[in-house]
């Protein structure tokens, strides 16, 4: 479908929209600048060489090598090869919290690992990470515990993760253990040179910070070894074999680049709107609770639970307005349930029932949220039956 004008878009959590720089990056690997960069001939080394100098500004913001970055199909991909990877080579468990992603939650548990608590407010539960490393170096060896992986920022509620923290426990108490950071979220957030010296590795997806879809990395610290998930032509270092995904590499590149320099301006203005947006909501609606406190996540994140609603109805409305945004629920069974990161922090089922993520970005506009905010708060009056 086309869209319109009217379209106000809150779920840049889920996918951004592709900065122009970006896809003007992008186009001539997908027209005349076609060649297989693994080729030998001269058309192939200049694709390659445009590979090398996106790898070159993806490791500048990483704060890593270029030999250090591995370009990947996705974030999935990028926390699934750590995690798998790291058990694949080395044996051992997986460690992480129970707000993960299922990206990371699903690997984790597949591989029979260990899944921590979090706190209110989403983030992993220290003394609780403390408690479940020594229980695993107590029976069954300090070695078992072969990775412990904690998201930067959580993709639902925003919430920031210790990192540091993190890595100075796993170090103490499980110090035969990598260090994994799903750090999909935090790109537009946080400076991930802040993150990158404390882990081994680092998961980023593109789409999430205005580049295209289909296309990631993985930051994998000089020494870290892992089994590869694909098995082909030896790619990347033997590390991630097939063939380069050029026009998505060059634009990810593009659009990191532009996002780093642009980060602590779009943070002030991007924190000023979603403030805007919480407090309209939380002063005109009964029973709204922000989540998440501010200081505890990033700057657009505006998620809120509701009662006496469900964010299914909720949203069927808001879609009829060309609002989009999303839920942490999921029907199963024909029943509305929280979602598993809701769950986790504890949130009351009268609020998370009528849970609304709301997710900022470098296009929203202070018309949008005064747009979005009328539009939820007649749309809450009318699920709740309240005369208008």
């Amino acid at each position: 479908m086309d869209v319109g004008d009217t379209l106000t878009y809150l779920d840049h959590a889920a996918t951004t929209p592709m900065r122009p720089e970006a896809l003007e990056a992008m186009l001539p690997f997908l027209t005349e600048r076609f060649a297989n960069p693994s080729g030998s001939h001269r058309f192939a080394r200049s694709v390659r060489q445009a590979v090398d100098e996106a790898r070159d500004v993806v490791a500048e913001v990483i704060g890593c090598d270029p030999g250090e970055v591995v370009f990947t199909g996705c974030g999935t991909e990028s926390d699934n090869a750590a995690i798998v990877g790291t058990q694949r080579r080395h044996g051992g468990i997986a460690v992480c919290a129970a707000a993960e992603h299922h990206a990371v939650l699903h690997a984790v548990e597949h591989g029979g690992g260990r899944v921590v608590a979090v706190d209110a407010a989403g983030r992993i539960d220290l003394d609780a990470l403390r408690s479940t490393l020594d229980d695993e170096r107590e029976h069954r060896g300090a070695a078992h515990v072969s990775i412990v992986s904690v998201m930067a920022v959580n993709n639902e509620v925003g919430s920031i993760n210790p990192v540091a923290e993190v890595a100075d426990i796993v170090r103490e108490h499980a110090p035969h253990a990598l260090v994994h950071t799903d750090a999909v979220q935090a790109a537009c957030w946080i400076d991930l040179r802040t993150l990158a010296p404390h882990v081994q590795l680092l998961a980023l997806s593109a789409h999430k910070f205005g580049g295209p879809k289909g296309v990631g990395v993985l930051m994998a610290r000089s020494g870290t070894v892992l089994e590869p998930l694909l098995q082909g032509g030896g790619q990347e270092r033997d590390r991630r074999s097939g063939t380069h995904n050029v026009a998505g590499i060059v634009a990810m590149a593009e659009a990191l680049r532009l996002t780093d320099r642009e980060r602590v301006a779009d943070n002030l203005r991007i924190e000023q709107l979603r403030n805007r947006l919480v407090d309209t909501l939380c002063a005109s609606l009964d029973d709204v609770i922000e989540t998440v406190p501010r200081d505890a996540k990033v700057a657009g994140s505006a998620h809120v639970c509701i009662a006496g609603i469900e964010s299914e109805s909720l949203l069927y409305l808001l879609d009829e307005a060309d609002i989009c945004a999303s839920a942490a629920s999921a029907c199963a069974s024909g029943a509305m349930e929280p979602s598993h990161v809701l769950a986790a922090m504890g949130v009351d089922k009268r609020f998370s029932l009528g849970a609304l993520r709301m997710s900022l970005g470098f296009t929203t506009t202070e018309a949008d949220v005064d747009r979005a905010a009328a539009v939820i708060i007649d749309a809450v009056h009318r699920l709740r039956g309240v005369p208008r």
